[in-house]
């Protein structure tokens, strides 16, 4: 039995992007699909009824995070994440490598693993393959990560490769150390950076160990957006079909839509929730910075073309009062409508996929939001 299916409904015509379903314990969603991030057990400000509410099926954890606080023990205690959270919907966990590689200055990557320092207390710590599992085993999510690193962009050549061969090793050790495969689906990660051929090697390297599932890391780590996508192109027509494909870290508008068009099934980012707490929200026409001056007398919605609630109870120079005061109710609607214009978006690409129309979907968006202008406003 394996904890994670990937049900495929339909190939659109026009682009060959992939309209599916992923089946978990805690549920199915359908794909492609945005989650949430929820790093530390929660969405920053949300609730899991509004989450809910919204359209939210599945939502990510930080495996990093929720080991220093409050301990994978504690929520193991708890009954698991879902329990301690009270999330009924579907859980990915990330593997701690990426959190490794960012947040901390001193590190040492050896073939065991990582030693390096807690970025809260400068306490040393060390996290290996092995370890990365029995925390996640703990935390209990529907879907995990396999333990990988996550090199900087640019990386030489040479030490990609190495980085690459690394990964793989530890993939393997990720499934030897997995104590509950039958509930929870371990994802391998593939690498690569932008060399076409240590792509391919990562990829063959995972789909040679049958993970229920691929993740295509190392992407939005500072790269010029044409390059994510040339790496998409080369790297996803190379895993399975039957399986589902996950472009971990995006989350702008168009590179959603880009990442779906190139066979991805799943993403994530905090992108949404970090720029509402400064003002800035996602919509029909593009990027809009409440806080600025120009909207202190803008008594009209945030977005008129919006159904959600803020946009239907909310005028942009409210908002832009409670965001000027640093009122967490500010943030709180300003979060809600950024995360439901994601899910919505998620929704039209979904059924432009069903009419084989998403090729003409892109255009007519990226016109719309301005994309395609030389000197667009990006988030």
């Amino acid at each position: 039995m394996t904890a994670i299916t990937y049900e495929h409904i339909k190939t659109c015509k026009q682009t060959g992007a992939r309209l599916g379903k992923v089946h978990t314990p805690h549920g199915s969603f359908d794909t492609p699909a945005f989650m949430p991030v929820g790093t530390l057990a929660t969405v920053k400000t949300m609730s899991p009824e509004e989450l809910q509410e919204m359209g939210a099926n599945m939502i990510l954890s930080n495996t990093y995070h929720l080991w220093l606080r409050p301990g994978s023990d504690i929520v193991k205690e708890a009954g698991g994440l879902h329990s301690f959270m009270n999330w009924n919907g579907s859980i990915l966990t990330d593997s701690g490598g990426f959190q490794v590689f960012s947040l901390s200055d001193l590190r040492n990557i050896v073939e065991e693993g990582v030693h390096f320092r807690n970025h809260l207390s400068g306490e040393k710590l060390f996290l290996s393959p092995e370890k990365a599992m029995h925390i996640q085993n703990d935390l209990g999510a529907d879907i995990m990560m396999a333990f990988d690193e996550c090199p900087p962009y640019p990386a030489e050549y040479d030490y990609m490769k190495k980085s690459v061969e690394r990964t793989s090793r530890w993939a393997e050790r990720c499934l030897e150390a997995h104590q509950r495969p039958d509930d929870q689906g371990l994802f391998g990660i593939v690498q690569g950076g932008e060399y076409e051929d240590l792509r391919r090697q990562s990829a063959k390297d995972l789909i040679s160990l049958d993970f229920p599932g691929y993740a295509i890391g190392g992407l939005s780590v500072g790269e010029p957006k044409d390059v994510m996508n040339r790496v998409l192109e080369f790297t996803a027509p190379v895993l399975p079909e039957d399986k589902p494909r996950y472009l971990m870290g995006v989350g702008s508008p168009d590179s959603l839509i880009d990442g779906a068009i190139r066979g991805i099934d799943m993403f994530d980012c905090v992108l949404p929730t970090r720029i509402a707490r400064n003002g800035t929200c996602m919509t029909s026409q593009g990027r809009l910075v409440v806080r600025n001056a120009k909207f202190a007398r803008d008594f009209s919605p945030l977005d008129p073309n919006c159904d959600c609630h803020v946009c239907k109870n909310y005028s942009r120079a409210y908002l832009r009062h409670l965001v000027k005061c640093n009122e967490t109710f500010g943030f709180r609607l300003t979060t809600y409508h950024n995360l439901y214009f994601l899910l919505k978006l998620m929704e039209q690409v979904r059924e432009a996929i069903k009419q084989d129309r998403l090729g003409d979907f892109k255009e007519a968006f990226f016109e719309q939001y301005g994309f395609n202008q030389p000197n667009a406003k990006n988030f």
